[in-house]
């Protein structure tokens, strides 16, 4: 067995990293809310459940985000998990904003989070916290509602993020 031979205090190049990071896949989600009556949202690859008690979700988001700064302001969030066969969705919740929702059947709630009407589980959410760290946010929701209808009713797959590409899991 050969051992790896990994130095410290290196250089750690983005590329790299990017690289390292990318072997993990994970799953994808579109974060949405109703922000000066617009739907306004945007695709998360990082989502992640925390807790139970309280029952907590995560995802982080860029600091460069354009479009974290309004959906902050909103009461409630939409999380809504994203099936394989959301790809081009995933790309339009990706590109121009006044774009995103274009023909996208999806449902705002009293308190204004919006989720995908065709979404494997959607979750109606609100900020619990926001850790800084480094170039991203980590934003924990506090969720307040949850559907996984059509993740019982139907077989298909959540979208995966893996080496930069979108797949889905092996059945």
């Amino acid at each position: 067995m050969t051992a790896l031979r990994m130095t410290t205090n290196q250089d750690l190049d983005p590329e790299q990293l990017r690289e390292a990071f990318g072997v993990f896949p994970s799953g994808v989600v579109a974060v949405a809310a109703e922000v000066e009556g617009r739907s306004t949202g945007l695709a998360a690859s990082s989502f992640t459940s925390v807790s139970l008690d309280p029952p907590l979700v995560s995802f982080s988001i860029a600091n460069s985000s354009k479009t974290w700064p309004d959906l902050r302001r909103a009461n409630h969030l939409g999380v809504t998990i994203l099936a394989d066969s959301h790809v081009d969705l995933c790309r339009q919740l990706a590109g121009p904003v006044e774009h995103r929702f274009d023909d996208v059947p999806h449902t705002v709630s009293d308190d204004g989070a919006v989720t995908l009407d065709e979404g494997l589980a959607r979750f109606d959410c609100s900020i619990y916290r926001e850790v800084e760290a480094g170039d991203h946010t980590i934003v924990l929701l506090l969720l307040h509602a949850v559907d996984a209808g059509a993740a019982a009713a139907d077989a298909a797959s959540p979208l995966v993020f893996h080496r930069s590409g979108f797949g889905s899991m092996a059945g």
